[in-house]
């Protein structure tokens, strides 16, 4: 993990990725997480069109994998800065993410870890992930209803019980799962998860079983049915 010079956790998804054969899509997750919070733009005078198109890369899975399509659909244009343009997608920002996923894959190689594809089993990403994020993760114990449907949702940590929500940008934010795990947690009027994937408790057993008991697993599983709790979606974004 010391070779790699990203964060502990980033890094520990990396070292996973060779055991769950996805080193391909582990080594451009943590390039575009270096610089994620600035992959898309929103220019005032088209909000609509950029979120409409921001939407357009969300998969059900959660942030890690929309980052994920996001690069792809850029290698498959060629690299092109007029897809970027059309996508509203920031093109100094993938080119940086290129060039960082460029500098990790020669340090994969000089640790012997052969890159290889997991040729779209999605599940081996996802678990890679939960290896290095297994500390960030958080069980639904409320939904947050409006007009329009389902609004974000209200978790709690597995280990502190620490109350957290998901964030208004997740492509997770209108159907919130009910385990999660996420990168990091941001403060304003709450406390917000960013990058947010989607899980299953039993990944956690599986991934971290020195730190996760699976007594204390099922006891998080059986806690309650989900509540619904009545913050819109408008007052979530306004934070």
């Amino acid at each position: 993990m010391a070779e790699f010079p990203v964060e502990p956790m980033l890094g520990k998804m990396l070292i996973a990725s060779d055991k769950y054969k996805c080193s391909e899509e582990a080594l451009t997750i943590a390039a575009m997480l270096s610089v994620n919070n600035s992959i898309f733009y929103r220019p005032k005078e088209k909000l609509l069109h950029a979120d409409t198109s921001r939407k357009s890369f969300f998969r059900s899975e959660g942030d890690h994998m929309t980052v994920l399509n996001v690069f792809n659909e850029w290698v498959e244009a060629e690299y092109s800065n007029q897809w970027c343009q059309e996508n509203y997608i920031q093109a100094r920002s993938m080119r940086r993410a290129r060039d960082t996923r460029d500098q990790l894959e020669a340090i994969m190689s000089r640790v012997e870890i052969e890159v290889q594809s997991c040729e779209g089993n999605m599940m081996s990403v996802r678990k890679a992930i939960t290896a290095g994020y297994f500390y960030h993760t958080a069980r639904l114990v409320a939904r947050a209803t409006n007009k329009q449907g389902s609004g974000g949702g209200e978790y709690k940590t597995i280990k502190t019980n620490q109350t957290i929500h998901i964030h208004p940008d997740s492509s997770l934010y209108e159907d919130p799962p009910k385990w999660v795990l996420y990168n990091e947690l941001i403060s304003t009027s709450k406390e917000f998860m960013r990058n947010i994937l989607e899980i299953e408790s039993s990944w956690l057993l599986e991934v971290a079983p020195h730190y996760y008991g699976n007594k204390e697993i099922l006891e998080r599983q059986s806690v309650g049915q989900i509540k619904k709790i009545g913050a819109t979606s408008d007052a979530l974004r306004s934070v």
